[in-house]
């Protein structure tokens, strides 16, 4: 079951999904990946690899990185690869509207760039965030909103210089460590039925 050597998988990391990770080398419970530099994971953290598993959806494997050469990384296996439904992992989304709560701080206004039911990548300026911090996002998709505490696993701050210096840009990816059903599922409709409707219009 394991995903063919020089295939590609998908790798989540801190809440963050790289979607083509080349697979080296794959046997027993130890995989091989080739990333680029800037993508590396850090030692000793847990990822997550999926890849196809045509037609019921795709497997889902979780591993600790024990060991980093170059642009190489080992990954060592916890369990046996699960299927997950394709219902069970949509993401997509863009330009929402979405509110970041921190305790002691203004509400902060932001847009989407994508989505899923366990994590969100959204921008904001001039907010002060810093990966780890604790905090609720409430995110409107179309006549429904959802509300989610949420942790930031990864902050990227620029401060626009053109052309004019502007205000600071923050991007970050915020995951959803207690996950709540009912809101996940409205996430998941939401993004399948936008799919569908740019699928319509020929997008």
């Amino acid at each position: 079951m394991l995903p063919a050597d020089g295939s590609y998988v998908e790798m989540t990391s801190y809440g963050e999904t790289m979607p083509e990770v080349r697979v080296v080398h794959a046997s027993g419970t130890v995989i091989t990946l080739s990333l680029a530099i800037a993508d590396l994971p850090p030692e000793n953290s847990t990822v997550t690899l999926r890849w196809a598993a045509a037609p019921r959806g795709r497997y889902a494997l979780a591993g600790n990185v024990v060991a980093i050469d170059g642009n190489r990384v080992e990954v060592r296996f916890s369990g046996e690869p699960a299927i997950e439904q394709s219902r069970n992992f949509v993401r997509g989304g863009g330009g929402e509207p979405i509110v970041l709560l921190l305790p002691g701080e203004e509400a902060a206004q932001g847009h989407v760039h994508d989505l899923s039911e366990h994590s969100v990548r959204a921008r904001f300026t001039d907010v002060t965030v810093r990966p780890g911090d604790e905090l609720t996002l409430r995110i409107q998709l179309d006549d429904e909103i959802v509300e989610f505490p949420a942790r930031a696993t990864k902050v990227n701050s620029v401060r626009q210089q053109v052309p004019v210096r502007g205000p600071l840009i923050v991007e970050l990816v915020a995951v959803f460590p207690d996950k709540d059903e009912h809101q996940a599922r409205i996430i998941r409709r939401y993004i399948m039925q936008a799919q569908l409707r740019a699928r319509a219009r020929g997008e």
